[in-house]
């Protein structure tokens, strides 16, 4: 999609002109105002478990743990308590993507996201693009057991066998309230005459099959023809209160709400975004919440949202229509969601532990802020979670191969969140790690092939690294859980030189999904924004031709050759790496690694080639990988950062060396 800039963005808050008005007549519709009150999440990828954080109360760093589902269900039923003795209607919507990213997942399989999603008291969530992670047989089943509905507007399911029947995940939900009563309504010709009457509806990346691996035989539609078309009908039909819940990111939220009219509110995920001002916490200004954009009408006004991820945080928004259903005020903020003990260390030892006076004090101060708050977990849920699911993750983890001095970092995209122009410290180790374990003798001896550096999307990289000792688990179930496996591509300098330059380009507008952007292992490179926000060159970029701890740097060479070691999904051109996908369409000397009967094996691939949905397809000269095979095992991508680290770093601390710089434009 082209991204072109809202028409106009007005203040949170501000009385709002325009309107998007119903084409219809139908005069069913309470021809009086009314106040939504929307409370979301998005991203929370199977964090069922908090996630150990920090803020700072002035100068002092606190180290606490933020959100986890069962913190997340206390807070939302604060907020349907809140609405129901105010007699306020509300729904809770779900961004989308709740699947992948802890050893959870890992180990159940969707079954445990069911499970605890259908105790979460869903009124709807959209379709990520994580959803599709697995088969579609097992999103059927997922879809089959949850008790709220999946949407997605822009898809058709007609020609995939295991989703073609599939009766809860749709179009669009409509509903209508007296206060806080709620009901559904199925039957858009007969609307009820005395209830305000909503519409919500599911939108996806019309792109998804190349960011998704296995979306089996669905047809994804363009996102804006599909929304208009939506919203269309809707107000064809009398609704003229019209919510979008979307997987696209914000950026592209934005873009859509400039393009489509007729969208009051877009609840969004995808590209993680913790909108609002956390400066007061020591972290950082991400943008607007409740940013409001012009329709192309030059009328119609759409209120964007997001929440973060990892369920760290809720976002609760409300949104005033006027009697014709025009939206005219639209505010919130997102809340990152506290446990209430707090450390001095990120090793989070007794010792380290804050005092009664302390910790009333951050407690006092927590108070007094409208974006964090001190919150408990259910304790059901929180008992249902360590009974039936905690055992058997534990277990899982294996052996220690490390021991972290203190907490190590990721963000995708350098400057983001407080991070300096470098970005990610975990993203480098990573990179290192496989770099390291592709140039070993035993791996380059059956490849056929060295490898001279390795590249690494931050998007693959989950996880902070936290401090104390880190297991094999922590490697294979939290930071790399994709089981990908291992490739090694020879490529032109000339295309890793353009394949940087495009993904770095597509993350720099704000709000961009950034799980593109690329870290180099052996490799160094800085990029330079030209224009804030759309595009910028790269300035530099050198190889290692000494050792990782002794570096030697020599200027990446347009017409030379060189193996660069990456895992599958991204080796392939997916993501956006589409330079990749280029230069293999026709021939490939690309070799990928995985363990067959416990013995590291190579498969030889010829090209790659793009079928009739978008969707990139690997042809092997010979025999290919089938990681459903039991005597297949495919995480070697994970499996060459756990060999690295065990072998090189009993204590692990980030790579001595910066691998990145992003010079960005001052605004």
């Amino acid at each position: 999609m082209k991204f072109t800039k809202p028409l106009i963005v007005l203040s949170v808050g501000l009385a709002l002109a325009g309107c998007n008005s119903s084409s219809s007549d139908n005069k069913t519709l309470l021809d009086t105002p009314f106040d939504l009150t929307i409370a979301h999440v998005n991203d929370t990828h199977s964090s069922f478990d908090p996630v150990k954080s920090s803020f700072k109360v002035a100068k002092t760093k606190v180290y606490n743990e933020f959100g986890g589902h069962p913190r997340l269900l206390t807070e939302v039923n604060n907020y349907k308590a809140e609405a129901t003795e105010n007699n306020d209607s509300i729904l809770f919507l779900h961004g989308g993507d709740a699947w992948q990213g802890s050893a959870y997942f890992k180990l159940n399989e969707g079954k445990m996201n069911a499970d605890i999603l259908s105790q979460m008291g869903l009124d709807a969530m959209a379709l990520g693009n994580h959803e599709f992670d697995l088969d579609n047989q097992k999103l059927n089943d997922f879809i089959d057991s949850i008790n709220f509905p999946v949407l997605a507007a822009n898809i058709d399911t007609s020609n995939d066998d295991d989703l073609k029947d599939q009766t809860n995940l749709k179009p669009y939900m409509v509903y209508a309230f007296d206060g806080n009563t709620k009901e559904v309504v199925t039957d858009l010709d007969n609307l009820p005459a005395d209830k305000h009457i909503a519409a919500v509806f599911g939108l996806v990346l019309d792109d998804m099959p190349n960011i998704a691996p296995n979306t089996g035989d669905i047809i994804f539609k363009d996102m804006v023809q599909s929304a208009q078309a939506t919203v269309d009908m809707l107000h064809a039909k009398g609704i003229n209160k019209i919510i979008a819940v979307t997987h696209i990111g914000n950026a592209i939220d934005l873009d859509v709400a400039s393009q489509v009219n007729g969208i009051d509110l877009i609840v969004g995920g995808h590209s993680h975004t913790l909108l609002g001002d956390f400066t007061n916490l020591g972290m950082a200004n991400n943008g607007t919440y409740a940013e409001i954009v012009t329709n192309p009408d030059g009328k119609g006004l759409t209120c964007v949202v997001q929440a973060g991820e990892y369920a760290q945080a809720i976002g609760k928004t409300t949104v005033a229509f006027n009697g014709q259903g025009a939206i005219t005020r639209c505010n919130g903020n997102n809340t990152l969601l506290s446990n209430d003990e707090f450390y001095d260390s990120p090793a989070r030892e007794e010792s380290n532990k804050f005092s009664e006076q302390e910790t009333a004090s951050v407690v006092s101060f927590i108070d007094g802020q409208e974006n964090i708050a001190v919150v408990d977990e259910h304790e059901k849920l929180r008992q249902h979670i360590d009974t039936h699911y905690k055992p058997a993750v534990d277990a899982a983890y294996g052996e220690i191969i490390s021991t972290a001095p203190s907490e190590i970092k990721h963000e995708r995209r350098p400057g983001d969140n407080g991070f300096d122009k470098h970005g990610s410290d975990v993203a480098p180790i990573v990179a290192a790690g496989q770099y390291y374990w592709a140039a070993t003798t035993e791996v380059s001896s059956i490849a056929g092939i060295e490898a001279d550096f390795s590249l690494v999307g931050a998007g693959g990289v989950r996880t902070d690294i936290a401090a104390g000792d880190l297991r094999e688990g922590n490697i294979s179930l939290e930071l790399l859980p994709f089981s990908n496996f291992m490739s090694i591509v020879p490529l032109e300098g000339s295309v890793i030189k353009e394949l940087i330059t495009s993904t770095v380009s597509a993350t720099l507008p704000a709000g961009s999904h950034a799980g593109k952007f690329p870290y180099g292992g052996n490799l160094r490179y800085t990029f330079t924004e030209d224009n804030a926000g759309i595009d910028g060159t790269l300035t530099s970029i050198e190889v290692n031709e000494g050792s990782l701890d002794a570096p030697d740097w020599a200027p990446l060479q347009d017409d030379t050759t060189y193996n660069v070691a990456m895992n599958n999904y991204n080796a392939t051109g997916n993501d956006g790496w589409t330079p990749l996908f280029e230069a293999q369409k026709t021939s490939s000397g690309r070799v990928d690694l995985a363990y067959v009967n416990g013995q590291l094996t190579a498969f030889a691939v010829e090209r790659i080639e793009e079928d009739d949905n978008g969707k990139y397809k690997v042809i092997y000269k010979d025999q290919g990988i089938d990681c459903d095979d039991s005597s297949f095992s495919c995480s070697t991508d994970a499996q060459a950062v756990i060999n690295y680290i065990k072998a090189n770093h009993p204590t692990l601390e980030p790579i001595s060396y910066e691998t990145v710089t992003l010079e960005r434009v001052e605004q």
